[in-house]
C-alpha cells in the first residue's frame, strides 16, 4: 500500500446537466501513486467513490473561483495528460486550503517525472505559460484546457517545466498596470522601490499610506479621467487572507472599506473573470451630489511568487444598466496588487496597492476640480482600512462570499418570474444529507455531471455553457424547489425590503451574522451564516396593559395558519415590560422538521436543554453611537439571560422572551425604547453547536425591524390559554 501523502475534507464542485452548480463534501486522500476521495473518512477496506493515478503525465489546472449560493470556492482540476476526461474536479472554501492540495500533488507528480528521468523514461512535460502571452484575450476556465491542442505537440520539449493555468489572462479591455511595475523593478536590479520615478510621483502621505499620482501628459488622458492615483501600504496578514477580503462584497467590507455602499455579481464569466455592481458611499455634499455606482469587468490571478493581481475596467452589461438617482461612474484602470514581504517576528507582512483611475462623471466633475481627487482619495484609503482591519485580531478565517443578485442576473427569464423570486424569500439550503446524497460508485466525473455513477458510452466533452444559459442557471438556482405561498399568512406589521422603510420589518441577509464553522472545535473560526432553516411570513408589534403570553394561540395568527396547512412553525415572542407592556412577535415557518436534527431536538427537547442552546445575534445598522455600543452584536444564549418559556403546540413551539426578568437587559431596553423609531434592529436566532456533528451552525431566522412607532402597537384578541 502506498504512503499517504495528505488527506481531509474538500468539496466536490460541479455542475449538474440542467445547468446548476452542485457541491459535495467529500474525504480527500492523497498518496504517493493515487489521489481518491470518500463519502466519509475512510476505515479499513472502504471503497473509494473514484480514484486517479498519479504519474509525470498528470497535471493540475487551476480553475479559479466558482460561485455556489453565495459561496466562493477555489476550484482545482487534476487530469492525466493522456486520459484528460477521466478528471477529479475538487474546491475549498479558502484559497489556502487549496494551494496546499496544489503543491501537495504537484510535489507528488514532480517525484514521479525525478524519477522516470533517472531511468531513462522521460514524462512530458510543460512550460508554464498563461495566455496573457500568447494572444489570448477571452477568459473561461470553464473550458477543458485552454492548453489541450499544444500538448500534443510537447513530445519534442521534454525538459521544459510542468506548466499550470490561471486562466487564460485578462480581457482585451483591461489593462494589466502591473506589468508596467514589474519591468520597472526589473531595471532596478531587484531594489526595493515600489514605482519608476519616471512615471510617477509622491503626492502625498495620508492615514499611514503613501498616495502616488501618474505623470502623464493631460493630452493622452481619457476624455474628463482623473490621473491614475495609487496608495500603497503595508498591511499584516498574509497574501491569501487580504485576497479573499478584497474578493468578497458581504457585510465584511463595511469594516475596511469606507467607499462601499453594496455589491453584487452580475454575470460569472469563469474562475477569474466576473462582472460586478458596484454602488459607492461618498460623502460629497450627499444632499447635491447624485451617488455613483459601477459596472465593471474584474479579473484576478495568482502569480509564482505569491502575489495577487486584481484587476478593475468598466464595462457595460445588458442586465446591469443605469438606474434611476445614481450616475454610472467610470473606471478607466483599477485594481489591487498584493504581494509578499519578508515575516518579521513570526507575523507575515504584505504590501498592498490600490490603483483607481476613474471618472466620476456628472456636474460635479466639471465645476469643482476637487470633487474627483477628493473621492478618488476616500477609495483609495480602503488600504489603511485593510490594515487597521487585520490589526484587531491575529485570525481572520472567514470564507468570502459575494451574494448573487438575481434581479440583474435572470433577465432573460420572464418578468413574471423576476417578481416572484424578488417577493418571496430565499429557499433554505438542503441539508448535508440530501448534499451527499450520491452513487458510491464511478468510474468517470466530469465537472458537469451531477451523479456519482458509472457512465456507459463513448467519452463526450462537455461545452461550457453560454452567457445566456449561465443567466437562466442563475435564476434556477435562486428560486425555491419547495415553495410555500406566503400570500397566505399577515400579521398587523407590514413587510417592506426598501432600505429607507420605516414602522416595518423585513428579511435581513443571513451573512450579516457569523455563527460557528465546520472547525470551530478546533481553531474557533466563525464564517458567514447564510440561508436560515426556516421562512420569515410575519411579525406583530401588540400592546396591552399586561404581559401577553401564548400569543399562537390567536384565531388567524399566522402561526394558525400555517398549522391548517400542515406547516411548523416557530414563533419568537419578544416580550418589553413597562406601564404599556409590548411584544414583537415573529413567525418562522417551515414544512417540516428534520428527524434527527438539531432543530428538531431543540423544539422536541426540555427546557433545560432549550435555555443552553437558543441563541439570538443582535446588531444595530443604524442608531446612535450609545445604543449601538449597549446593545453591541455579541452572540446571547437567551436561556441563560432572561427568563424564556416554551409552549409545545401540535403544529408549532412558541417562545416567550421576558426581556423584563433581567436587570442588565431591562437597562438597555429603557435605553432603546426611548429612541426606538430612529434605530434599525437586526436580529438573528439559532440553535448553538457544541460539537463537529452540530457544525457549522445555521440559522433559523433573521429579522431586520425599521424605524417602530409605538403608536403603531395594537392589542390583540387572544382566546383563553388552555394549555395553562
Amino acid at each position: 500500500m502506498s504512503k499517504v501523502v495528505y488527506d481531509g475534507w474538500m468539496v466536490r464542485y460541479g455542475r449538474r446537466k440542467i445547468g446548476r452548480s452542485y457541491i459535495h463534501m467529500r474525504y480527500f486522500v492523497l498518496e504517493t501513486r493515487l489521489l481518491a476521495y470518500y463519502k466519509r473518512k475512510p476505515q479499513d477496506n472502504v471503497v473509494p467513490i473514484k480514484t486517479l493515478p498519479i504519474d509525470g503525465n498528470c497535471r493540475v489546472e487551476d480553475r479559479g473561483l466558482k460561485t455556489h449560493h453565495g459561496h466562493m470556492v477555489y476550484v482545482l482540476s487534476v487530469y492525466n495528460k493522456k486520459d484528460k476526461y477521466n478528471r477529479v474536479t475538487m474546491a475549498a472554501f479558502n484559497i489556502q486550503e487549496a494551494l496546499i492540495w496544489k503543491e501537495k500533488i504537484e510535489s507528488i507528480i514532480d517525484q514521479h517525472q525525478e524519477s522516470q528521468g533517472t531511468n531513462g523514461n522521460k514524462y512530458n512535460s510543460f512550460e508554464y505559460k498563461s495566455d496573457m502571452d500568447n494572444g489570448r484575450n477571452a477568459s473561461s476556465s470553464d473550458h477543458e484546457s485552454q492548453f489541450s491542442a499544444a500538448e500534443d505537440e510537447d513530445d519534442s520539449h521534454p525538459n521544459l517545466l510542468r506548466r499550470t493555468t490561471i486562466g487564460r489572462g485578462p480581457p482585451e479591455s483591461v489593462f494589466d498596470w502591473t506589468k508596467e511595475i514589474d519591468s520597472d523593478l526589473a531595471n532596478q536590479n531587484g531594489s526595493n522601490q515600489v514605482f519608476s520615478r519616471k512615471y510617477w510621483r509622491l503626492l502625498q502621505c495620508q492615514n499611514g499610506l503613501r498616495i502616488f499620482e501618474e505623470l502623464l501628459d493631460g493630452d493622452l488622458l481619457p476624455k474628463s479621467c482623473s490621473r491614475a492615483m495609487k496608495a500603497v501600504g503595508v498591511v499584516e496578514a498574509s497574501c491569501e487572507n487580504i485576497f479573499e477580503l478584497v474578493m468578497s462584497m458581504d457585510a465584511t467590507r463595511f469594516e475596511w472599506d469606507c467607499s462601499f455602499q453594496y455589491g453584487s455579481l452580475v454575470e460569472e464569466v469563469d474562475g477569474h473573470t466576473a462582472i460586478l455592481y458596484h454602488r459607492l458611499q461618498l460623502d460629497w455634499f450627499p444632499t447635491l451630489v447624485w451617488p455613483r455606482d459601477l459596472c465593471y469587468v474584474r479579473y484576478w490571478r495568482r502569480n509564482d511568487d505569491g502575489s495577487y493581481v486584481v484587476l478593475f475596467r468598466s464595462r457595460e452589461h445588458e442586465n446591469c444598466g443605469p438606474l434611476p438617482g445614481y450616475v454610472r461612474a467610470h473606471i478607466e484602470s483599477g485594481g489591487f496588487n498584493i504581494s509578499p514581504l519578508k515575516p518579521i517576528n513570526g507575523r507575515p507582512r504584505t504590501q498592498v496597492q490600490h490603483l483607481m483611475q476613474i471618472d466620476l462623471k456628472g456636474w460635479g466633475v466639471g465645476y469643482v476640480s476637487s470633487f474627483q481627487q477628493h473621492c478618488l482619495l476616500q477609495m483609495l484609503n480602503s488600504v489603511a482600512g485593510l490594515r487597521e482591519y487585520f490589526s484587531q485580531t491575529d485570525e481572520r478565517t472567514a470564507a468570502p462570499r459575494i451574494p448573487v443578485m438575481v434581479n440583474m442576473t435572470s433577465a432573460s427569464v420572464s418578468s413574471k418570474r423576476n417578481q416572484k423570486l424578488q417577493e418571496t424569500p430565499h429557499h433554505r439550503t438542503r441539508s448535508l444529507d440530501q448534499i451527499r446524497a450520491a452513487n458510491r460508485n464511478a468510474s468517470m466525473m466530469d465537472e458537469y455531471s451531477d451523479e456519482e455513477e458509472d457512465f456507459q458510452g463513448a467519452d463526450q466533452e462537455v461545452m461550457p455553457p453560454s452567457p445566456e444559459r449561465e443567466m437562466k442557471r442563475t435564476a434556477l438556482e435562486e428560486e425555491p424547489l419547495d415553495q410555500i405561498d406566503f400570500s397566505i399568512f399577515s400579521g398587523n406589521l407590514r413587510r417592506d425590503d426598501r432600505d429607507n422603510g420605516r414602522n416595518c420589518w423585513r428579511i435581513s441577509d443571513g451573512n450579516n451574522f457569523r455563527v460557528r464553522s465546520k472547525n470551530f472545535c478546533y481553531d474557533k473560526s466563525k464564517i458567514p451564516a447564510g440561508k436560515p432553516l426556516m421562512d420569515l411570513v410575519a411579525a406583530d408589534w401588540f400592546k396591552d396593559t399586561k404581559r401577553m403570553d401564548h400569543v399562537a394561540r390567536r384565531p388567524g395568527c399566522a402561526a394558525q395558519v400555517a398549522s391548517e396547512k400542515g406547516l411548523f412553525s416557530l414563533i419568537f415572542n419578544v416580550q418589553v415590560p413597562g406601564s404599556t407592556h409590548y411584544s414583537m412577535v415573529f413567525y418562522f415557518v417551515m414544512k417540516e422538521l428534520t428527524s434527527g436534527s438539531l432543530l428538531q431536538r431543540f423544539v422536541d427537547g426540555d427546557d433545560e436543554f432549550r435555555n443552553s442552546r437558543m441563541k439570538l445575534i443582535p446588531s444595530v445598522p443604524k442608531g446612535s453611537w450609545i445604543v449601538r455600543q449597549s446593545v453591541g452584536s455579541t452572540p446571547c444564549l437567551l436561556g441563560k439571560a432572561v427568563d424564556c418559556t416554551y409552549i409545545r403546540g401540535p403544529k408549532y413551539l412558541e417562545i416567550d422572551v421576558d426581556i423584563g426578568s433581567s436587570t442588565v437587559a431591562n437597562g438597555v431596553l429603557g435605553l432603546v425604547i426611548g429612541v426606538i423609531t430612529s434605530l434599525v434592529v437586526d436580529m438573528a436566532f439559532l440553535v448553538q453547536g457544541n460539537s463537529p456533528d452540530e457544525l457549522p451552525e445555521q440559522l433559523i431566522g433573521a429579522v431586520r425591524a425599521s424605524h417602530i412607532e409605538l403608536s403603531a402597537a395594537v392589542v390583540p384578541k387572544l382566546e383563553p390559554d388552555t394549555t395553562e
